[in-house]
């Protein structure tokens, strides 16, 4: 609207002491009349103001990066942000209690996994397996697996690591880091055969993987077994949980002599100590996913294996001393600040070359994320209706909680509601686990309650929804459980339902939204290894 003046204005009186002085005595209700010019003027200054304040209002139309339950909070795709300048943040008020019902939520700015977009550089969709110079019976095992061109971390990785290099590969997850890594350390084996070790002594094995959960070595071992079938190299996996007669006989099945061995610390540890297995003949070794290895429960059982192992820089290698040293390959998503003190005190970190990808630490771009801001007591309400509003072709389900005993205690309500699903966290025995994860991959069950056991390198390309019923305690959890979606292999992105409840959890909410404001990596994250000093500090 126009902005209307009046033709007259009243003018104002003059004091009586300077009419008296003047001479002229001020009449009542006197006006001065304003130039038709500047009333012009005026009016078209108001009406440009107006049209400025309501473009700003209204933001420019197109997609969205960030949604808002606030529509003046939202953040389209065009719009950018300062690398020093401090956005206005939905999270922003969270802590206070009139927050609750609040949420944004994070929209999808592509359709394909970071993972399998080809570089800029390269025509079509990049090099093939064959071109990255694999041999025949690893190219016939991948056919096996219906796996057809490699990722960004493949393509990466598979190069560097047929040259014998120690290597930190860090990816995002999700993106086929163990084909990245089990592809050339098989190819490397292959081209140096050797005769198996007598089957009356210990196992010695020419393959290492060190893997945190009995459930990722053996899905890590189907896929090992399906690669070395065709080269008839012979994979084991071993396991604890049992008494110590079992280990001896998962090593010692047929065939005999295992070329590759996989397991977790605490298996290999009994036997090393008890002399069911020996490392000389060790040719590489695979840390997967450092950061859960190098957590306190892990860390003492993971130097005594990397002593037994033919690691440090005088020790010969495994034919001999004119042969290179066994090559380690450390692998994960994040890697925590005590791994380079670790690996030193046992091999050179100084030789390692570091492998990392762009979207290493970033969200991922491909899947919508949504944060709910609620009270504890409405939990539960809101998790019934996203599971009983979801169709049953929507694809599994993971809902994380922060400890075993929300675990079970909502696992209690959800058989009270009649919802089918499964449980699986760290304080159930051996035999309970067995089999749990592997019948949620095959579809029996398509509801999984757990802790962030099942967030760790885990094939979970069925599954479309997790839900953060308790929000992780660090960024870096959230990266792995948000990981559980739009993967590799995935028919869906999927999609990411976080429950923010604690004051403590608002904080980690808006390091995550300013990230995603401003397109960069989640902060607080280091994917390099800190060379020691020359002094060996």
């Amino acid at each position: 609207p126009a902005l209307t003046l009046p033709l007259l204005l009243p003018r104002r009186p003059a004091s009586s002491g300077t009419a008296a002085a003047t001479g002229s005595p001020q009449a009542p209700g006197a006006v001065v009349r304003i130039p038709w010019a500047l009333r012009l003027r005026l009016q078209r200054g108001a009406q440009r103001r107006q049209r400025r304040q309501g473009e700003a209002a209204a933001p420019r139309p197109g997609k969205l990066l960030l949604r808002s339950r606030r529509p003046e909070l939202s953040q389209p795709r065009w719009q950018t942000v300062g690398r020093w300048e401090q956005p206005p943040l939905v999270s922003a008020g969270w802590k206070h209690r009139k927050a609750y019902g609040d949420y944004f939520q994070l929209e999808p700015s592509q359709e394909a996994a970071p993972a399998l977009q080809a570089p800029p550089a390269e025509a079509g969709r990049g090099p093939t397996f064959a071109e990255l110079g694999l041999q025949p019976a690893l190219l016939a095992g991948l056919e096996r697996l219906s796996i057809g061109r490699p990722t960004a971390v493949q393509r990466l990785a598979i190069p560097a690591l047929r040259r014998g290099r120690s290597a930190l590969c860090a990816a995002e997850t999700g993106s086929g880091k163990t084909l990245a890594y089990l592809l050339p350390l098989l190819e490397r084996l292959l081209g140096s055969p050797e005769a198996p070790a007598e089957a009356a002594g210990p196992a010695a094995p020419r393959g290492l993987v060190v893997l945190p959960s009995r459930e990722l070595a053996a899905q890590v071992g189907a896929v090992a077994a399906a690669l070395c079938a065709p080269a008839g190299l012979a994979v084991r996996g071993l396991t604890g949980g049992g008494a110590a007669g079992g280990l001896r006989r998962q090593l010692r099945a047929p065939p005999p002599g295992p070329a590759v061995l996989l397991g977790t610390p605490g298996a290999l540890r009994e036997a090393l100590r008890r002399r069911f297995l020996a490392l000389e003949r060790l040719r590489w070794m695979v840390l997967d996913e450092a950061d859960s290895l190098m957590d306190e429960s892990f860390t003492e059982l993971l130097e005594e294996i990397l002593a037994h192992a033919p690691l440090a820089a005088g020790s010969p290698g495994p034919a001999g001393p004119e042969e290179e040293r066994t090559q380690v390959v450390v692998v994960g998503a994040t890697f925590p600040a005590g791994l380079s003190e670790t690996l030193a005190k046992f091999t050179d970190v100084g030789r390692f070359v570091t492998l990392g990808t762009q979207s290493l630490h970033r969200l991922p771009p491909h899947v919508q994320q949504k944060f709910v801001r609620l009270k504890g007591r409405d939990k539960l309400p809101e998790l019934l209706q996203l599971l009983k509003e979801r169709p049953s072709s929507g694809g599994a389900v993971l809902i994380f909680c922060n400890s075993a005993s929300t675990v079970n205690w909502l696992g209690y309500i959800l058989d009270d509601h009649k919802i089918k699903h499964l449980r699986l966290q760290g304080q159930m025995s051996a035999a309970a686990r067995a089999g749990i994860f592997a019948s949620f991959q095959k579809g029996d069950v398509s509801v999984l309650v757990c802790t962030d056991l099942a967030s760790r390198g885990l094939d979970t390309s069925s599954v479309q929804l997790v839900v953060n019923y308790d929000f992780p305690d660090t960024l870096q959890d959230y990266l792995h459980r948000a990981g559980r979606v739009g993967r590799v292999g995935s028919k869906a992105p999927g999609a990411v339902v976080s429950f923010v409840t604690h004051r403590w959890d608002v904080d980690l909410v808006r390091k995550i939204e300013t990230a995603a404001r401003k397109r960069t990596g989640l902060p607080g994250m280091d994917s390099s290894i800190n060379k020691p000093s020359p002094t060996g500090g």
